[in-house]
């Protein structure tokens, strides 16, 4: 699939209903239980899609902001989480965004960062590194980076995934287009140095799919004190 059906991919009514069902990640609801006081801590879920971490943030009582680089899944996450604090403030917290680009946010302004399925959707190492770059930026010190990113040791197809040509981590062979991919350790060494320490191992799961396999790699960092 090119990289212009894989955008369209996340603009299809078919895709918003899809993410739409999902349930919100379990990582994230045992991590929010160390929060007793929500309401002072500002959450950033980058890559909301249709809003399934989200709407269980803005339920929670958590001073939530979400982005997705697909318009139709940021309408969805509106209406969700506009029966919790009302379309005007939804409007005003939900928006297209690029996971690179988070200007809308000041330094050291978010004290949890969401970023699930988000990092390998990158298409060059330049965006891989500037979605890095302004996570670090926006965390404040102490602050968390809870992720979820694909492994190159997947196997969508039961195949091994194609590199493509020229390049050392751009994979070709998933449904959804070229993704950025990292091992585990290359993740772990990428975030150290751009401010973050581990909170728990780093580890990779994998996953059965109807025709093949996914691996993930799921990690937690906290964001050293500058």
């Amino acid at each position: 699939m090119t990289r212009e059906g894989a955008d369209s991919f996340w603009e299809t009514e078919e895709a918003v209903e899809r993410f739409t069902g999902k349930q919100p990640d379990v990582r994230l609801l045992e991590l929010l239980q160390g929060y007793p006081e929500p309401g002072n801590v500002r959450v950033l879920d980058v890559g909301c899609a249709a809003g399934r971490n989200t709407l269980v943030l803005a339920e929670l009582g958590f001073d939530v902001y979400a982005i997705d680089s697909s318009v139709p899944m940021v309408g969805r996450t509106r209406e969700r989480v506009a029966g919790v604090m009302g379309p005007d403030e939804a409007e005003r917290r939900i928006t297209p965004g690029r996971m690179e680009d988070l200007r809308r946010f000041e330094d050291a302004s978010v004290q949890v960062l969401v970023a699930l399925g988000v990092l390998h959707q990158a298409t060059s190492e330049t965006q891989w590194n500037g979605a890095i770059r302004e996570m670090s930026r926006c965390l404040a010190p102490g602050g968390v980076l809870l992720v979820a990113a694909w492994s190159p040791r997947s196997r969508p197809h039961r195949e091994a995934i194609q590199r493509v040509p020229g390049e050392k981590h751009l994979y070709e062979g998933f449904h959804t287009g070229t993704h950025y991919l990292v091992e585990a350790p290359e993740l772990d060494t990428a975030l150290a140095g751009a401010g973050f320490t581990t909170v728990v191992p780093t580890e990779e799961v994998r996953v059965d799919t109807e025709n093949g396999w996914r691996v993930t790699i799921n990690a937690l960092y906290r964001r050293t004190q500058s």
